[in-house]
């Protein structure tokens, strides 16, 4: 691992500097533990934007769970590791690790009378105790599902066991943990079971930030952000996660990898990247060392209107090209912009697109004057500032969004959202293929959609795409949903955008990746996998599927 310098260094070196503060989870059929309450606008709007009868899909009082297969021997071996009460077959606990938390996901949780569950939770408190368990259940043919916290949109935590005869969900959370801290060479060391508001507590009780702000912020891990290429919401100004990551700690089957231990090295390709966005395909990431920065002084906020998205995309890409770093710069299209406006009970100023920014600073002034030149530059693009409001408001509910699809599905509104990325360039026919493939497939369907779409994060050569679908549900919302997404995914192929920009791949893009990697791609992969994994225990099916595995749901 990189050396650090440790500060109130303690008595024994194995224990950590600080252990965060307990954070909550949500709940085993919605994203939060706390219901979305809509905006007094919402219903009107769904009335009349969504055409057709809306199907509404109730919460079920309680799960019933797959049979748990793991045998006594098993999880006493298990238990012997980590402790009794961190091994467990408890039916509380394993209804909290059913998987992700995407549509289809709670889609399944509301309809399915047969839950997918893992066999058993085991809850390891460091990378030893990690190391262990993948011996035991290499031994013993049981397949593995680092968990984290449960936020995965793409299938990524599903309890699958795949070849093995039982699978149990490996929950990091015990291991969240401050391990080290170097101040001078402002690097952190986190257990990757670390959430991210946990991260932002241990680091800010110091002064630092680590700046990583997803939407799924509230609840995810930092191994999970490792695990999946996270982006977070302020990548402009701090980068992606991957970007953020000096070291990485990693436990497989076939023993333990250190990796990371300067800035910058030409000694052979990088073996960091081969776990970045590995999803918990070939081990597990353990400890996770990350770029850190003093909490800023100063933040200044703005917004502006465009006449068109393609006005606002030039803005974007010139401000971009030309090395002006805000924090945070996002772009809505006209769509997205009308429904947020009238959401907000701002039913007159409905025209154009709306632009968002923050800019963080030691001082006011190092912070506004990014904020000048951004607008010196918008300006010539024919942007008209809408003032610090609307920033400022994104700002504060920009952690809400997904708790509102819960809310909505109770009234028979499907919402689920969608993410690529591709050049400059290419930015328009991508998005204008994908808003046609998701508009055609829904529809067919009788449920002619609304389809949002904004640019959320900014590179010189290119750009994401975010799509926000919104259509009354049918009364078969899975096939519906699963029909426009496969549609959705197949026009990003033929448009030559990625599969995905940061949801990552997990089980549901598999079908997707070849395209885009191509078959040698996916023999380097599953090559890598065969020698980390050569029992195939790893999170099965997730990414890549392994030669002569059968990954599908318990």
């Amino acid at each position: 691992m990189a050396a650090t310098v440790p500060i109130d260094p303690p008595t024994d070196p194995g224990r950590p500097l600080a252990v965060p503060t307990p954070r909550p989870r949500g709940d085993w059929d919605a994203w939060g533990s706390e219901p979305a309450r809509l905006p007094a606008a919402a219903k009107t709007i769904v009335a009349t934007l969504l055409p057709g009868k809306a199907h509404p899909v109730p919460h079920r009082p309680a799960p019933v769970l797959t049979p748990s297969l793991l045998p006594d021997d098993d999880l006493s071996a298990l238990a012997a590791v980590v402790g009794a009460d961190a091994a467990t077959r408890d039916d509380a606990v394993r209804m909290l690790h059913l998987g992700g938390k995407s549509t289809p996901d709670l889609l399944r949780r509301r309809l399915d009378d047969l839950q997918a569950a893992p066999d058993a939770v085991v809850s390891p408190a460091d990378h030893a105790e990690v190391a262990a368990v993948l011996r035991v259940c290499a031994d013993r043919g049981i397949a593995v599902v680092p968990f984290g916290g449960g936020t995965s949109v793409v299938g990524g935590v599903d309890p699958v066991r795949g070849a093995q005869r039982a699978v149990i969900t490996l929950d990091l959370s015990r291991a969240a943990a401050l391990l080290a801290l170097d101040e001078v060479s402002l690097l952190a060391t986190f257990g990757a079971g670390t959430t991210g508001p946990q991260a932002e507590e241990l680091l800010g009780a110091r002064g630092y930030t680590l700046g990583h702000f997803p939407q799924s912020f509230p609840y995810a891990s930092l191994g999970g952000y490792a695990a999946t290429r996270s982006s977070g919401q302020a990548s402009r100004g701090y980068g992606r996660f991957d970007h953020l990551v000096h070291a990485l700690r990693v436990s497989t089957p076939a023993g333990d990898l250190d990796l990371g231990r300067s800035p910058a090295s030409a000694a052979g390709p990088d073996l960091r990247q081969l776990f970045l966005g590995s999803e918990g395909a070939f081990g597990v990431l353990t400890e996770v060392t990350v770029r850190i920065r003093p909490v800023p002084a100063a933040t200044a906020y703005r917004a502006w209107s465009f006449p068109d998205f393609a006005a606002g995309a030039s803005a974007l890409r010139e401000a971009t090209q030309r090395g002006i770093r805000p924090t945070v710069l996002r772009l809505s299209d006209e769509t997205e912009t009308r429904v947020n406006a009238a959401m907000g009970g701002h039913l007159t100023r409905l025209r154009g697109c709306l632009a968002v920014a923050t800019f963080e600073g030691a001082t006011s002034a190092d912070a506004e004057a990014t904020r000048d030149a951004l607008d010196t530059v918008f300006r010539a693009h024919g942007a008209s500032s809408r003032g610090e409001d609307p920033a400022r408001s994104w700002e504060r509910s920009r952690f809400a969004s997904p708790a509102l699809r819960d809310t909505l599905m109770d009234i028979g509104v499907l919402a689920e959202t969608l993410e690529t990325a591709t050049t400059w360039a290419n930015l328009s026919a991508l998005k204008a293929a994908v808003t046609a493939a998701l508009t055609e497939s829904l529809a067919a369907a009788g449920t002619k959609p609304i389809v949002l779409c904004h640019i959320s994060h900014v590179y010189p050569a290119g750009a994401s795409l975010y799509f926000t679908v919104v259509a009354a549900l049918t009364d078969d919302p899975q096939t519906q949903w699963m029909r426009a997404k496969d549609a959705a995914s197949r026009a990003i192929g033929d448009a030559h955008g990625t599969i995905t920009h940061h949801h990552a791949v997990g089980r549901d893009h598999r079908p997707y990746l070849e395209e885009e990697i191509g078959p040698l791609g996916v023999q380097v992969l599953r090559a890598v996998k065969n020698v980390l994994d050569p029992r195939g225990i790893m999170n099965p099916g997730a990414l890549v599927e392994q030669v002569g595995d059968t990954s599908e749901r318990t």
